[in-house]
């Protein structure tokens, strides 16, 4: 008697040790999925912020300008429930004025930090992205369902948008020049007779 009694005490308490670690999980992955939109709306900011400064430098041309900060600012400005539609319409923007653009030497910062801050936003919506994935399997479970372990925590979305960034041209250098900036060469230098 006493050793059933044992065994039951013993089976309830890893039992309540298992639903435990299993509503810690969900929590922690939970939490995974705020960081991780956090980050993505800071990677967004980030984007929105180096396409104002590009739009205000010289050398981009009135339309191009015009086109970015619009776009831009929308997506700045969007309502949560537009925010997905604006974000991608930036994306196409990016692409639409600035593949063709063969840019001059004096907007290569600004090339550089639209870049580097388009290539942030693809890489923040992955990661959000791929948390929602985590958290969303973990929630299937029935036991999670059936005891619910999550809580009254949301069920969290995913943010599509359209992300890609835009290709580029290299914009010249000074170093470009043929001899110049590479140890050793010599510069083109007409032969003599």
């Amino acid at each position: 008697m006493i050793a059933a009694a044992v065994t039951t005490a013993l089976l309830l308490v890893l039992v309540g040790f298992y639903l435990s670690w299993r509503a810690t999980r969900l929590d922690r992955l939970h939490h995974r999925v705020e960081t991780a939109r956090a980050a993505l709306d800071a990677a967004l900011l980030r984007r929105g912020s180096a396409v104002l400064d590009l739009a205000a430098a010289e050398g981009i041309g009135a339309d191009r300008a015009a086109a970015l900060a619009g776009a831009a600012t929308a997506a700045r400005r969007a309502a949560p429930e537009g925010r997905e539609v604006a974000e991608s319409a930036l994306s196409r923007v990016l692409r639409e004025v600035l593949e063709p653009l063969d840019p001059p030497a004096g907007l290569r910062g600004h090339l550089e930090e639209v870049d580097d801050a388009a290539k942030g936003v693809h890489l923040a919506r992955t990661f959000h992205n791929d948390a929602v994935t985590d958290t969303r399997r973990a929630r299937r479970s029935r036991l999670v369902r059936g005891l619910r372990l999550a809580g009254t925590a949301p069920l969290p979305d995913f943010f599509e948008i359209d992300d890609q960034p835009p290709a580029l041209r290299p914009v010249p250098t000074p170093s470009d020049a043929p001899g110049r900036g590479v140890p050793g060469a010599t510069p083109d230098v007409p032969e003599k007779p």
